[in-house]
């Protein structure tokens, strides 16, 4: 199995599976990484989002001149999911823990 760099995430989001197509919204993403070019719009230095809900996946416009990304790949809906399972987990956990006092 090999790992590519995904965009980083600071806002949790939804999943949900509509039968054919996959929505993903309110999820936050940022920068692959601190150096990337790429995903940075040469106009205004934004990031824009590209979703892809036939295919359930989330990630960030290339503003490359090929419009291909080789610095990262987008977040799979699958991925996402286990993001949100695995948070769910561990808020069940700090929730059993016992008060101190």
């Amino acid at each position: 199995m090999t790992y590519r760099q995904k965009p980083s995430i600071f806002q949790l989001g939804k999943v949900h599976d509509n039968g054919p197509a996959v929505v993903v919204s309110g999820w936050g993403l940022g920068m692959c990484a601190s150096s990337c070019r790429c995903h940075r719009n040469p106009d205004d230095g934004q990031l824009a989002l590209a979703e892809d809900q036939a295919a359930g996946q989330l990630g960030l416009v290339s503003f490359t001149d090929s419009g291909d990304c080789a610095c990262c790949e987008a977040w799979t809906s699958s991925e996402l999911s286990a993001i949100l399972r695995d948070v769910a987990v561990l808020e069940a956990l700090q929730a059993q823990e016992p008060s101190i006092g």
